[in-house]
């Protein structure tokens, strides 16, 4: 592979198991992407940039806020890896309607409860590219500094009518 494509960049951030454990998740990632060149690292960590970029929205952190409770910046960054490592079309459908994420099972449990995160997905490329290199990817901004839209509520009420499958599934 000289030229990473829209089509590998998927491949290789789509997990198989989708209640593999968040830890397995990113060493499986990380192995498939230590089989690629500088070049290829760079352009993997642009698309991601992107993903991360065009799910930075409050109509998906109300999705995690619905899900799992997630209620705070780091925790919705590690949300939107887990999104992305649901593949391209749950990540297509979710930006369209995040309340298509009730449809996204199985899940991974941590103490019985909904774990849609993964911890430093989107840091891997990076790492892996300055462990050979000595050096750090090219910075990509988010050019963001609130996600884009209209903040949720968080009353119970607006939730249920907003994300109605999400708020059935998951609301407790």
């Amino acid at each position: 592979m000289s030229e990473l494509t829209l089509t590998d960049f998927w491949r290789l951030v789509t997990v198989e198991d989708k209640t593999a454990e968040p830890d397995s998740v990113c060493q499986s990632l990380k192995s498939a992407l230590s089989d690629l060149s500088d070049e290829q690292l760079i352009e993997f960590d642009k698309q991601f940039s992107i993903c991360m970029r065009q799910s930075y929205t409050w109509d998906l952190f109300g999705a995690a806020f619905v899900m799992a409770g997630c209620n705070d910046e780091y925790g919705f960054s590690e949300f939107r890896c887990w999104l992305i490592s649901r593949g391209e079309a749950v990540f297509k459908a979710a930006l369209e309607n995040p309340d298509s994420l009730a449809q996204c099972t199985p899940l991974y449990f941590l103490n019985e409860q909904p774990y849609p995160y993964l911890d430093e997905y989107d840091l891997i490329a990076g790492l892996l590219y300055e462990e050979r290199n000595d050096d750090e990817l090219p910075f990509i901004s988010s050019g963001l500094d609130q996600p884009k839209g209209k903040r949720f509520k968080d009353k119970p009420k607006f939730l249920k009518q907003n994300y109605p499958q999400l708020f059935a599934k998951y609301w407790q």
